[in-house]
């Protein structure tokens, strides 16, 4: 059976705070220049961790990934015919 996930948004203040944000989901990505980390969770958890993330001292700010509920099988994708003579071409 496979397990719904759902990715959160972690903004933080300091870099090494991200062993304490790995224990709550599977860390995925963290971006050192703008402080934020990509965690994933399972959806059924979500609320309860997200409310503990919140109350920790070094995060800012915590954002949902919308993406479980954006449709990805996209209609009428009719293939560009320059680019397809292109793959062919090897270029």
């Amino acid at each position: 059976m496979r397990v719904k996930r759902q990715g959160l948004i972690i903004w933080f203040q300091h870099m090494k705070n991200i062993k304490q944000i790995k224990r709550y989901g599977h860390l995925i990505y963290t971006s050192k220049k703008l402080k934020y980390a990509v965690i994933y969770v399972d959806q059924s958890e979500l609320e309860d961790i997200e409310h503990k993330l919140l109350k920790l001292s070094f995060v800012s700010k915590v954002d949902r990934s919308a993406k479980p509920f954006i449709e990805t099988n996209f209609e009428n994708s009719i293939p560009d015919k320059a680019k397809e003579y292109d793959y062919k071409m090897g270029i």
